[in-house]
């Protein structure tokens, strides 16, 4: 059972590209659904970014790919805004 909520802003909601989480996991042939079931099926504990001290959590998504998550959590506690998220070779 998933016990955070996930923040998405979609391209159409976004003022530019870059604004847009969406836009940013499509770079990498990913969808929010393929992230969402990365963060609720982890490989492990999430770690810091060295580049950016960003969370990151390592998961499967939908096709079973291994798959790096950056993210932020939200004032309110309870919500993740995914950054950015792309395939890993193991």
């Amino acid at each position: 059972m998933t016990w955070f909520d996930v923040f998405w802003v979609f391209p159409d909601d976004a003022d530019s590209e870059d604004q847009s989480n969406v836009d940013h996991i499509a770079r990498h042939d990913l969808t929010p659904e393929d992230v969402e079931h990365a963060l609720e099926n982890p490989l492990g504990p999430e770690r810091r970014s060295r580049t950016s001290s960003r969370r990151v959590q390592t998961g499967f998504a939908i096709d079973g790919s291994i798959i790096d998550v950056v993210y932020e959590w939200l004032d309110d506690g309870v919500t993740l805004y995914p950054i950015t998220a792309f395939r890993i070779d193991k």
